[in-house]
C-alpha cells in the first residue's frame, strides 16, 4: 500500500515537472535564446524583441487572470495549454511574420498560464494530501530543467549552424515529445481542486504579496529575455556566450534544491525576503561589474532567485491563505505577468531615452529589494495566532 503510495507521488511530481519542461522551459523561455539567431537572421531587431517578448506576457497575464476565476473545467484547459504551447512552438518555425510570431508568443502565454496554474496547484495539492512536501517542491524544478535543455539545444544547433526556423522545429519536436510522454498521467478530473471563482475576500497579506510577486516579475524579466543577447554582446564570435543560458537554467534547478533542503530549517518569509534581495544584487551585478564577471556573478544570481521565489511565494501563499488556493496562485501569478509585462515595456523606453537597457536593469534591482524587504511586515497565520497569545 505505501509503496504505491509513493509510486503515485512520484508519478505525479514527474508529470509536473514534464509539463512545466514543456509549457514553460521550452514552450516559453526558448525564446530567449532565439532572440540573437532572430536577430542575426533579420528577423527582429533588441527593440521588436521587446514587443514580441511582450506578447507573450499579455497572453501569460490573461490566460492568469482566466484561471483565476475559474469555476470548472480545470483539466481541459490544462490540456488545451500544453498542447496549444507545444503547436505554436512548432508553427513558429513556419513563418517569419512578425505578427503571426506575435500571435503565436501571444498564445503560448495563455496556455502557458493555463498549464502553470492548473498543473502547479494539482501537484501541490495532490502531494500535500499524499505528505509528500519536498516532491512537491521538487516540482518547481520543471521551468529551470526546461530553461537548460533548451540552452544545450540551442548551442548544439549554434554548432550546424541552424536559423531560426530550424531551431523552432526543434523547439517544438522536443515539447511535442514531453508532451506525449505524460499525456496519459495528466489528471481525468480535479476533485482537489476547489471552484476559484469564490467571494473570499482577499486578505491584506494575500494583497501585499501580490505586489511583492509583482515586483518579483518585474525584476527577473530583463536579465531573463535578454541575457542570450547580452552574452552574444559580450563574446561576439564566441561559443562561450552559448552557455550563459544553461547556466541560468542550471541556476534555477539549484535554487530550488537549496529551498529544498532548508525546508522547515527558516522562516519562509525570511527566506523569501532573502532570495529576492540577492537576486537583485546578482542582476545589479551585469551593470556595476563590467565584462564577463559581472555577467558570470548576475546570471548565476538571478537564476538562483528565479525559481526559489516563485516557491517560496506559493509555499507562503498557501501559509496566509484561507480560501481557494488555485484562486489565490491564479492572482499571484496575474501580478507576476503584469511585472513581466512592465519589464520589456521599460525596456524599450530605456533604450529610447538613453541608447541602453542598464537603467531598466537598475530599476529592476531595486524592485527585487524593495520587494525582498517589503516582504518581511507580512505576517502568516502561526505568526499572527504566536502573537495573539504572547
Amino acid at each position: 500500500m505505501m509503496n504505491n503510495i509513493k509510486q503515485s507521488s512520484v508519478t505525479i511530481m514527474l508529470t509536473g515537472i514534464v509539463t512545466l519542461i514543456a509549457v514553460m522551459g521550452i514552450g516559453r523561455f526558448s525564446l530567449t535564446p532565439q532572440i540573437p539567431v532572430m536577430i542575426s537572421d533579420g528577423f527582429l531587431t533588441l527593440s521588436t524583441a521587446g514587443i514580441l517578448a511582450s506578447m507573450n506576457y499579455i497572453g501569460y497575464l490573461l490566460g492568469a487572470l482566466h484561471v483565476s476565476r475559474m469555476k470548472s473545467g480545470h483539466v481541459g484547459y490544462l490540456k488545451a495549454g500544453l498542447a496549444c504551447t507545444v503547436l505554436v512552438t512548432i508553427l513558429s518555425g513556419f513563418t517569419s511574420e512578425f505578427e503571426l510570431q506575435c500571435f503565436f508568443r501571444f498564445v503560448a502565454g495563455v496556455g502557458g498560464a493555463w498549464a502553470l496554474i492548473i498543473v502547479t496547484t494539482w501537484t501541490q495539492l495532490s502531494l500535500a494530501t499524499r505528505q509528500a512536501p519536498r516532491l512537491s517542491a521538487a516540482v518547481f524544478t520543471g521551468p529551470g530543467l526546461g530553461i537548460t535543455l533548451s540552452g544545450l539545444l540551442a548551442w548544439c544547433m549554434s554548432q550546424y549552424h541552424l536559423n531560426s526556423s530550424q531551431s523552432w522545429i526543434i523547439y517544438g519536436a522536443v515539447s511535442l515529445i514531453a508532451m506525449v510522454a505524460i499525456w496519459r498521467q495528466l489528471p481525468a478530473k480535479l476533485e482537489s481542486v476547489p471552484a476559484t471563482a469564490t467571494k473570499n475576500k482577499v486578505s491584506s497579506s494575500i494583497k501585499k504579496l501580490i505586489i511583492i510577486y509583482t515586483l518579483a516579475g518585474f525584476g527577473y524579466i530583463l536579465p531573463a529575455t535578454f541575457l542570450s543577447q547580452m552574452a552574444h554582446s559580450a563574446f561576439p564570435g564566441s561559443q562561450l556566450s552559448a552557455f550563459f543560458w544553461p547556466l541560468f537554467g542550471i541556476s534555477a534547478v539549484t535554487g530550488v534544491v537549496l529551498v529544498i533542503l532548508s525546508q522547515g530549517k527558516f522562516d519562509t518569509r525570511i527566506s523569501l525576503s532573502l532570495a529576492m534581495i540577492f537576486q537583485g544584487a546578482g542582476v545589479s551585478a551585469s551593470v556595476i561589474i563590467p565584462g564577463a564577471p559581472g555577467l558570470l556573478i548576475s546570471t548565476i544570481l538571478t537564476g538562483l532567485g528565479f525559481l526559489s521565489i516563485m516557491q517560496l511565494t506559493m509555499r507562503f501563499a498557501r501559509e496566509l491563505t484561507n480560501g481557494s488556493l488555485a484562486g489565490t496562485v491564479g492572482l499571484l501569478t496575474s501580478g507576476y505577468a503584469t511585472g513581466q509585462l512592465t519589464g520589456p515595456l521599460i525596456s524599450s523606453l530605456s533604450l529610447s531615452l538613453f541608447g541602453s537597457l542598464e537603467e531598466a536593469i537598475l530599476l529592476a534591482s531595486c524592485c527585487l529589494i524593495a520587494g525582498g524587504l517589503i516582504v518581511i511586515g507580512i505576517k502568516s497565520r502561526s505568526l499572527q495566532n504566536e502573537a495573539k497569545i504572547a
